[in-house]
């Protein structure tokens, strides 16, 4: 599969992070990563990658904000910079979007247009796709429209976003990874390494590269930004011994040789199997398919047929994404994924693609041999339940992946950077005004949101136990699916647009779980014998929180013009607990 992505891919520098890198190499590295999250039980003396000094700088800061982390992080510096902060951006290897489409919706696009990232035409240039509607549920229990449904190039969008932020006196630093950070009481130092293949733009001229050679290895700033995503050295230092509470593995392909009649809807989330077996009983039953078909063609007829891996995939529950890819009108890209736990019995990213290579053309209703592969993805998504990750160091704050602030439902942070870049936005410019850089200070722009940990709930209902048994209901995750899905179509678009948005608000929320309470009320002890007692406990904790947020948020409407008179640190506080009641009870979403 590799070799023939290899043959019919174009050559070309590949962007870092999740889906930039598809090689077979890039695979074994996630593997290695995935095996060590899972298994390590002994951790040794926590690394310091953060130094913490006595001794101020005693010099002026190079720049305000210093961003580490640079596919998504220059969105976040372009705003900044564009208020009139002085921003530069870290990256360890070529600042390049993937060539693997982000789906987003038209209403998330535009809100970097609001912005002022991109211009409209600009946008509009970025979209290499759009079609609806979009499948949800098992089998196929419905359809919605402008979820997800448009394809957009990270190549132009990244490569659009860096112009406007260079045009405004932004700083590129590539190939230029941080090797140390030590904070001062009066700013950050960050060493810098801008060996192999030295600093500088991939593409610009000699002369540039040399003048960044010769800035030095090191940078000080004010604030540093954390965007290197979930496998940061600060986030690592961080949670040092910490083992994620849950995990979203994906594998899937970008394929040519689909219908192209047939190639003009999606899946968002989709599924047409019933639980793999446990490893006891998968002798009769491994990879059988439960009671669903979809629209492109699946036989539905009960046999879906085993990996043959040596190594298993057992007590999984697969769920699918499809959409049409921009490359061809015959070019789709499918996805296949499923929520696990970190135990050690789990199983690895390639066995999880032997599987996906073996279901994919029942899904999609295709044969292998018509198809040709373009592209290879995969990546492993670890979930925390204490997320957004509080700062845990003055001047250093985590943004995106890295902060944990993307749903534990979803395995893509770019949605999650756009609901929240205003916000960031707004917060940091405003932290940096009233120098409200202290790590207390800070924690009020990563603070806790209830929909997100209550979200954590809902993935442990849609994974399966690692020791399930062959007792195991094995079509409850399909029927809870089914269930809710039923719910959320007769109570229409402000109920499951939000759902399906990784938003969680207290209305639709309510609105769905007493419809389906109403529908099947045995389904209620079910959930709570799967997840536990502890967790349901935990999650009612996290309703209390997102009843309490949603009455805070329209409580404190009308103290809006008292707010603004506040001196400036007890504004900056009040403006960030308005925005956490906000965000917390999903309210910053519009249909």
């Amino acid at each position: 599969m590799f070799e023939q992505m290899e043959r019919n891919s174009a050559a070309g520098e590949q962007a870092l992070g999740a889906g930039g890198t598809t090689s077979l190499e890039a695979l074994r590295r996630a593997d290695a990563a995935w095996l060590a999250m899972r298994t390590r039980t002994q951790w040794g003396p926590r690394p310091e990658f953060v130094l913490t000094e006595a001794e101020p700088l005693g010099v002026p800061a190079d720049v305000d904000v210093a961003v580490c982390g640079g596919v998504l992080g220059i969105f976040l510096a372009c705003t900044l910079q564009l208020r009139g902060l002085r921003v530069a951006v870290l990256e360890r290897g070529p600042l390049l979007g993937r060539a693997q489409e982000w789906n987003i919706s038209r209403k998330e696009l535009h809100e970097l247009v609001e912005l002022g990232l991109l211009a409209e035409q600009e946008a509009e240039e970025c979209i290499t796709s759009e079609f609806n509607p979009g499948e949800a549920g098992e089998g196929a229990d419905l359809w919605t429209r402008d979820v997800l449904n448009l394809g957009v190039s990270p190549a132009r969008l990244v490569a659009a976003v860096r112009a406007r932020f260079e045009a405004a006196g932004g700083r590129v630093l590539e190939r230029t990874a941080l090797q140390e950070l030590r904070v001062h009481p009066d700013g950050a130092l960050l060493q810098l390494d801008s060996g192999g293949g030295g600093a500088g733009s991939s593409n610009g001229s000699a002369a540039q590269q040399q003048q960044q050679q010769q800035e030095g290895r090191s940078l000080t700033a004010r604030l540093v930004l954390d965007c290197m995503g979930h496998a940061s050295p600060v986030v690592r230092q961080v949670r040092w011994g910490q083992k994620p509470d849950g995990v979203c593995l994906v594998v899937g392909t970008c394929c040519r040789g689909f219908d192209p009649e047939t190639n003009t809807t999606g899946d968002v989330i989709y599924t047409n199997s019933d639980s793999q077996p446990s490893a006891s009983s998968s002798g009769s039953s491994h990879g059988s398919n439960g009671n669903g078909s979809n629209g492109n063609g699946s036989n539905g007829n009960g046999s879906s047929g085993s990996s043959g891996s040596s190594e298993g995939v057992f007590n999984t529950q697969f769920f699918w994404e499809a959409f049409p890819a921009s490359s061809g009108p015959s070019d789709r890209t499918t996805y296949m994924f499923t929520y696990l736990d970190a135990q050690p019995s789990r199983p690895s990213l390639e066995a999880l693609l032997e599987e996906y290579w073996q279901l994919m053309p029942q899904y999609q209703g295709v044969k292998l041999e018509d198809l040709q592969v373009l592209r290879i993805l995969f990546g492993c998504f670890p979930t925390y339940r204490d997320s957004p990750l509080r700062p845990a160091f003055d001047r250093v704050l985590q943004v995106g992946d890295a902060s944990g602030i993307q749903s534990p439902l979803s395995f893509g942070g770019f949605g999650a950077l756009t609901r929240h870049l205003g916000r960031l936005t707004g917060a940091i410019s405003e932290a940096l005004e009233v120098d409200a850089l202290d790590r207390g200070s800070l924690g009020w722009i990563n603070a806790y949101n209830p929909g997100l940990s209550g979200a954590w709930m809902l993935q442990r209902a849609m994974s399966v136990d690692a020791a399930a048994g062959p007792g195991y209901d094995r079509t409850f995750i399909n029927r809870l699916l089914a269930e809710n899905f039923q719910a959320m179509e007769k109570l229409g678009e402000p109920v499951l647009r939000p759902f399906l948005q990784d938003v969680i608000q207290l209305g639709p929320l309510v609105r769905s779980l007493a419809k389906q309470m109403v529908t099947n009320p045995g389904m209620v002890p079910q959930i709570v014998r799967r997840v536990g007692l502890p967790a349901m406990a935990d999650w009612l904790r996290h309703l209390f929180g997102l009843i309490l947020f949603t009455f805070l948020h329209w409580d404190v409407q009308k103290y809006k013009p008292l707010i603004k008179r506040l001196p400036p640190r007890p504004r900056f506080y009040m403006r960030r607990a308005m925005e956490q009641w906000e965000y917390g009870a999903g309210k910053d979403y519009k249909l």
